[in-house]
Formats: C-alpha cells, structure tokens, sequence
C-alpha cells in the first residue's frame, strides 16, 4: 500500500503513544517463504507428518502465486504425487474420481476468475419446498403442544414444569425467589428441547476417532433430567437388559458402563491425530510433564512463558512464512482479543456475513465500525471498500485510520472455501488489510497443509494477519497469530489474551 493511500485511511493518530503497529510492514518482502520446513516440523509430530513426506515438493517449487497472476497447479499436483509416493494409497480404487472432483473443486473454489467453462462445477441444491415447509411445521406443532400443555397445568393445577410453594426445591417458591428465566427461554427449554434432550450432551467414552462410544443414559421424568446408566446390571427388568446386550451397536467401557457405537461427525479432528496419539505424540507430551509443569499459571506477559512457547512459536512461523508467531491457549479468545487489540474508535471492520461467533463478539467489543459484505462476494466487498472510501467516518466524514477486511479460509458451518484469491485482489485495490482466519483450513487445505493460502496460491505476504488454531487438524489445543514481527510484538504487549490469560499449557 502506498504511503498516501495509509495515511488516508489512518487519519489523524491517537493520542495514544501504543498505537498499532503497520500490520503491512516493507520487510515482509524479505520473507524467504521456501525455507527449509524439515527443521521448522522436527519437533511438533503434527506438523512434521503432515510436511515430511512434501518436503522435497515444497523446496523445488513456490505455493503461491507468481508474479504473471497464474496459480502453480502444476506444483500443486507434483506435491500431491510426491506425498503419495512411498506409501500404498488406501484409496486406490476411487483416486481417479476423488481426483476429478478435487480439481472441480480447486477451479471452482480456488481459481473463480480463472474456471473453465468446460468444467461442469455443480452447486449445493437448496433446500425444497416441502423439506422447509414440513420442518415449520413440526416447530408449529410442538410449540402449539407446549402451549396447550401450559394452559392444562395452570387449570388443573398438576404438571411436570408446575411452579408451587410445596415443590421439594426452594426455588420453586416464588412467594420468595425470582424467576431465573422467563418467556421464551423457559418455554423452549420446556416444551421443545427437553422432548428431544438426548440427542444433546452426550458423554462420549472413547476418544474422537471415526467412530466413537457413547455412554447410555436414561431418565425417569420423561427427560427432563438424564442420568448415565452404568453397568447393565443397573436394569431391574430383564427384558431390557436383553434388548441393551443384543443391540448391534451394544458396548461397554473398562468399568463396565453401558455404551453405544456411533458414527461420530461432530469433531474438529480432521487429520486424525487426535484418536492416535500415542502413535503420533504421546511421548512428547509425557515427556514435557518431566520437566514442566501442566499449567504455568500465569500469563504470557509475566512468568507464563517457556522454552516450549518460543519454539512452538518458531515452528509455526516458518511452516506459515511469516515472521513471527505469538500463541495462545484457546482458538475462540485468539479471534476475540486480537481483532480489538488491532481497530478501535475510527476504524472500519469489514467481515463476511458467516464469519465466526468468535470473529462477531471480538468486532462488537473493539468499538470500530462495522459492515458485512455478502457471504464470497468480492463485488459486493468492492462496493463497501468505495463507499468507506469516499464516504468516510459518519458525521466528521473524516478518513478511516485504518480499513481491515476480515474472512475464513473454510467456513465451518457451511464447510464453503474462502474466495482469497479475489479478497486479497479487492483489498490490495483499496488498501485495506486483510485478516485470515484459518481455524479449519489450516493443516487440512494445501498439499504440505499449510491452509488457504497454499491451496488457492495466494503468497502469505499478501495477508497481513493470519489467525489459526491447533485445535482443528492438529488435535491440541490454543490458537497463533502470526505476521510481521511488530505486528506480533504489538499484539504480545497489548492483547488481552496474551498479557492477562493463563498461557498456554506446555
């Protein structure tokens, strides 16, 4: 960005001597981003698994994109081959067909502007009239139910949810207590999830493999409490004890506790480190207890800092090519404090409309202004960035000290790709910042995992803030940002989570 368009956007400077840094530092042109990751992976098995088979793919070649604008795809598929060289191909009989819908894939999601029209990119159907109409239905139903149930408990005086003085629960009195919750919070809890509370806060048995086992439990009071069942021999009739031991998906843990086999689709444990780490992990994790503690118990900016961290640090930094990392010990609090730690008053937040919880209440608590661009709609985007532009700050119509335009690399709710490519062009345009969140692309998109970034060829340069986690693909725990090293010392410094949170486990 050039020094006349920055100043445009950063207006008049705080008073504040800690203001925040210039996240689009000159020295990121100095980032060698073919550095040697063999060593920057030898010590976290995570990433070493996912890069060492890449290795010499990712030293021969460049990730991202060249200087004509055109992505390396030819890179891009010698890496794939080159990772699965040496190793029998588990998927051998489907690699062709998995292959032709990764490259639909790739031309749809990575290369919008550069698909080919011969390509027959098919989309998600949407949903049918019928499926939505019958699904209101239901909710109708149900809530007319609880209604009706509702008027019959206070006409007859009798009912499971029935507030009176001679309830076994003090609270219940309220002659002498106020209600905790009231209107439709209570309604739903009592008349809608309560029908169908099982299917929820399943105590899980097993670690998150593919499948997992699911600890039974049953209740006495038509759900509205659960209780987990335990042994088998916890069943005084005989005939359900027969109907639990022949089920098909029938097991039991090593204490004899009753479970059920389930598909599990509902981790984040994309790589499958976290159902093997004995294999992958177990003994550098046990091996740290020997010489560390479990907690540090104490923030990054005071005594909550190790050798561990810095070298943690280190490693995500090179495998990012980035300059520098900071790391902290939960993937939500990263999105939370960093974004306000980075805009305030007189900077505009520019976030796509499926951003986040995370993303929302960090925006929301760093009192920039904020707006919302259609979900991958660079055009759309185009036109928020001229507007802000031109329009300035409301009222004083002064310049906006700074404009950050904030997105995913895969959208966890949708399971949508990130249209970096034209996100990163419509920012560098108007000058704006960019901030990558890679909490599920990250180790699990790119042929050496290295996220957006990598598989839509975008140089990392060109991202001024890329925010992930290990929670995801790596199967810990924490998130990192990593940047510019003024970037990341600012943040270090001044960002609630680093100076005031429990740092992060060794």
């Amino acid at each position: 960005m050039s020094s006349t368009t920055e100043d445009a956007y950063k207006g008049d400077e705080r008073e504040s001597s800690q203001d925040v840094p210039d996240v689009v530092g000159a020295s990121w042109s100095s980032i060698n981003t073919k550095e040697d990751d063999s060593e920057a992976c030898s010590v976290t098995p995570q990433m070493t698994l996912i890069s060492e088979e890449v290795e010499a793919a990712s030293q021969s070649s460049s990730w991202y994109e060249d200087d004509s604008g055109s992505a390396s795809t030819e890179d891009h598929d010698a890496g794939v081959e080159k990772a699965r060289s040496g190793d029998e191909d588990p998927y051998a009989d489907v690699r062709e067909r998995m292959e032709e819908l990764a490259d639909r894939d790739r031309m749809n999601h990575a290369f919008k502007s550069h698909a080919s029209k011969e390509k027959d990119i098919s989309h998600e159907p949407p949903i049918t009239f019928f499926a939505a109409i019958t699904t209101y239905l239901g909710y109708a139903v149900l809530i007319s139910c609880g209604h009706l149930r509702d008027i019959c408990a206070n006409l007859f005086r009798s009912g499971r949810y029935l507030r009176t003085a001679r309830s076994p629960y003090p609270s219940d009195d309220t002659t002498k207590y106020a209600l905790l919750l009231k209107s439709w919070e209570n309604f739903y809890t009592r008349r809608l999830y309560h029908r169908i509370q099982d299917c929820f806060n399943r105590p899980i048995a097993s670690r998150p493999g593919a499948t997992i086992e699911v600890l039974e439990r049953v209740s006495a009071d038509g759900n509205k409490t659960m209780s987990v069942l335990g042994p088998l021999g916890n069943l005084k009739d005989e005939s359900d004890r027969e109907s639990y031991s022949s089920g098909e998906h029938y097991g039991t843990v090593s204490d004899g506790r009753v479970t059920r086999r389930c598909l599990n689709l509902g981790s984040y444990n994309y790589l499958g480190f976290a159902d093997d780490w004995n294999v992958t992990c177990k003994e550098e994790v046990m091996g740290s207890l020997s010489k560390l503690p479990v907690s540090c118990s104490s923030s990054r900016s005071e005594a909550g800092t190790t050798a561990l961290h810095k070298e943690v640090e280190g490693i995500v930094a090179r495998f990012l090519g980035k300059e520098d990392c900071v790391c902290l010990n939960m993937g939500f609090n990263t999105n939370a404090t960093t974004i306000p730690t980075l805009v305030g008053r007189g900077d505009l937040i520019i976030s796509d409309e499926l951003n986040h919880t995370s993303i929302v209440n960090g925006a929301r608590s760093s009192g920039a202004a904020i707006r919302t661009f259609g979900h991958n709609d660079t055009s759309h985007l185009e036109d928020i960035l001229r507007e802000g532009i031109i329009m300035g700050q409301p009222r004083t119509r002064r310049p906006w000290r700074k404009i950050l335009v904030i997105v995913e690399g895969i959208y966890s709710m949708e399971g949508e790709y990130c249209d970096l490519r034209n996100v990163v062009r419509v920012a560098k345009k108007y000058g704006a910042y960019v901030y990558l969140d890679e909490a599920h692309s990250i180790g699990a998109m790119g042929p050496t995992g290295r996220g957006c970034c990598e598989y839509t060829g975008v140089n990392p340069a060109d991202v001024d803030v890329l925010m992930g986690t290990f929670t995801k693909s790596f199967g810990g725990m924490g998130g990192y940002i990593a940047g510019s090293k003024d970037l990341v010392n600012y943040l270090r410094r001044h960002s609630a989570g680093s100076a005031f949170h429990n740092s992060l486990s060794p």
